[in-house]
């Protein structure tokens, strides 16, 4: 495993990491999360991403007591959370003053931890302003509550606005976003956040490398029992993927993959590689629900140097035509 640094901070962090969206509580059941956190940790993954919002809080829970069952040091690992859905109750949500530090305190008890490493705004608040936010979290660094504190999914615009709210006020700047990353969806980090990396050094946790499994080619025969497509709650991924606006991206993941083969690397794992491929990504966030899948996504690091510009030129003519 290779680390880098979370943008401009000292903080190491495995570029490969792990996220509990939709797979703890609702395809894992503690003990198999427990194991799945194991095969990361044993692989180097030191970066666990969570979310108030994943089943309600108990993924977290999830989390928390894998963390101790494994007995793992405070000091070996990254943790995160983000705020913004928290409850159905109107102080339950957004991310004003309130919100942010409750959101924060709830999930410190869910996880049974002192302190999180990485907090995000998972989206972006209309109804708060951008100032009230940036020194809620500001309060929460000097709490000893957070060490770093970030975005997910905002406008360049806004994240722009927190690093000049925070300079003129000096108040702690946003180390970090997390924004959606995969062959098909580029226009965030290749257009949007340029002048963020390179005028704030900003990182990144992008999530959805492999686009909700796209990427893999498993979806090319319909939905598999078992897949996350598959879930009742999660229809929305189902429906994207058999959109029939998205014809042209099954299309192209034929492509991708006879391209993959020809080079001898599994398509998801071509699709990872192409993601650690840009500089201005910090880490990958995998999601997988099966250990097999997880070692499969791992063993991408070994890939790495395969994926070089020829092969990224190859890419490149497919996803533009």
């Amino acid at each position: 495993m290779n680390y880098r640094n979370l943008g401009k901070t000292g903080l190491k962090i495995s570029e490969l990491s792990y996220g509990s969206w939709i797979t703890f509580s609702n395809q894992l059941d503690e003990k198999e999360a427990t194991e799945i956190m194991k095969v990361a940790l044993d692989n180097g993954v030191n970066f666990f991403d969570n979310a108030e919002a994943y089943a309600s809080g108990h993924s977290e829970i999830i989390m928390g007591n894998a963390i101790r069952t494994l007995g793992l040091r405070r000091d070996s690992y990254i943790i995160s959370s983000k705020v913004f859905w928290g409850g159905e109750k109107p102080t339950q949500r957004g991310l004003s003053h309130k919100h942010v530090i409750d959101g924060c305190t709830n999930a410190l008890e869910r996880m049974g931890l002192n302190y999180l490493d990485l907090y995000f705004c998972h989206r972006p608040d209309p109804e708060t302003p951008i100032e009230e936010t940036v020194r809620a979290m500001h309060t929460l660094i000097l709490q000893g509550k957070i060490c770093y504190w970030g975005t997910s999914e905002w406008p360049a615009q806004q994240i722009q606005k927190a690093y000049q709210i925070a300079r003129d006020l000096n108040l702690t700047p946003p180390a970090m976003e997390q924004p959606e990353y995969n062959m098909f969806n580029r226009e965030r980090m290749e257009k949007e956040y340029t002048e963020l990396f390179e005028k704030e050094k900003l990182g990144t946790t992008i999530w959805s490398p492999l686009c909700s499994g796209l990427l893999t080619g498993k979806y090319k025969e319909g939905i598999p029992s078992g897949s996350r497509a598959s879930l009742s709650n999660y229809q929305f991924i189902k429906t994207n993927i058999e959109a029939s606006s998205n014809k042209h991206r099954h299309e192209k993941v034929e492509k991708l993959s006879v391209l993959a083969s020809n080079i001898g690397i599994p398509l998801s794992n071509l699709a990872i590689c192409w993601c650690l491929k840009n500089k201005a990504v910090s880490t990958v966030i995998l999601g997988a629900s099966k250990k097999s899948q997880l070692i499969e996504n791992l063993a991408s690091t070994k890939y790495l140097s395969l994926v070089d510009s020829s092969v990224t030129e190859q890419i490149e003519k497919i996803l533009l035509v």
